[in-house]
């Protein structure tokens, strides 16, 4: 297990359900691209937290701790740039 991947994850899930207006943009219409980073960080937190290794390398980057940071950072950059 890696607490902090899980960590990131649930945080992500709990936020999104508890706030489901932060996937919005400034018009109020869902913003596709800072979603779609969110979730794939959520989603490769999930992953990575629960200990799971992919045996293919692109499923295994993808769902990587590192995979996680960079869809943090990339949702980050997208809904503040």
């Amino acid at each position: 297990m890696r607490p902090l991947s899980l960590a990131v994850a649930l945080l992500i899930m709990l936020g999104g359900s508890v706030y489901p207006l932060m996937f919005t943009g400034q018009g109020g219409r869902v913003d596709h691209g800072f979603a779609s980073a969110v979730f794939w960080a959520m989603s490769a937190g999930l992953v990575n937290g629960v200990g799971f290794k992919p045996k293919l390398v692109l499923w295994r980057w993808l769902f990587s701790g590192w995979a996680c940071l960079t869809a943090l950072l990339l949702a980050a950059w997208l809904r503040w740039a």
